[in-house]
């Protein structure tokens, strides 16, 4: 019976946590911008959706301010993260350098914009065959 009992006795539901770097990534941010207790703990699953659905004032001031990281970056200029590093951009960028590149629309920024419009292009067109 006690074979049986273990069997049908409930699971403990555990808690899911995560380093503090993937919270950051999650939430869109960098994580060396965070405030240090984030940085220093773990973050819970429940933590994490409550970050998500009712951010503090120092998430929402990092995601509309920056610094941002590189994926962010990207989407921001619609292009890659390569076309970032091909173009010697490789740290993290503010909300003002961001639109005073969109500003100035540099070369890379355009060709790395149509090489990014190709390829998602080319993407769409192999998903419908």
């Amino acid at each position: 019976m006690t074979i049986l009992g273990a069997m049908t006795s409930p699971k403990r539901k555990t808690i899911q946590t995560m380093k503090p770097a993937t919270a950051a990534k999650k939430l869109g941010v960098l994580l060396s911008a965070t405030p240090a207790e984030f940085q220093a703990g773990v973050v819970s699953r429940d933590e994490l959706n409550e970050l998500q659905s009712s951010p503090p004032a120092w998430l929402a001031d990092l995601r509309r301010n920056g610094p941002h990281p590189k994926q962010v970056i990207a989407a921001k200029l619609r292009v890659s993260i390569s076309g970032l590093a091909r173009s010697g951009i490789t740290g993290p960028l503010t909300t003002a350098e961001i639109d005073a590149l969109k500003a100035e629309n540099p070369a890379w920024l355009e060709r790395e914009r149509s090489i990014q419009a190709e390829t998602r292009k080319e993407a769409l067109r192999l998903k419908q065959r």
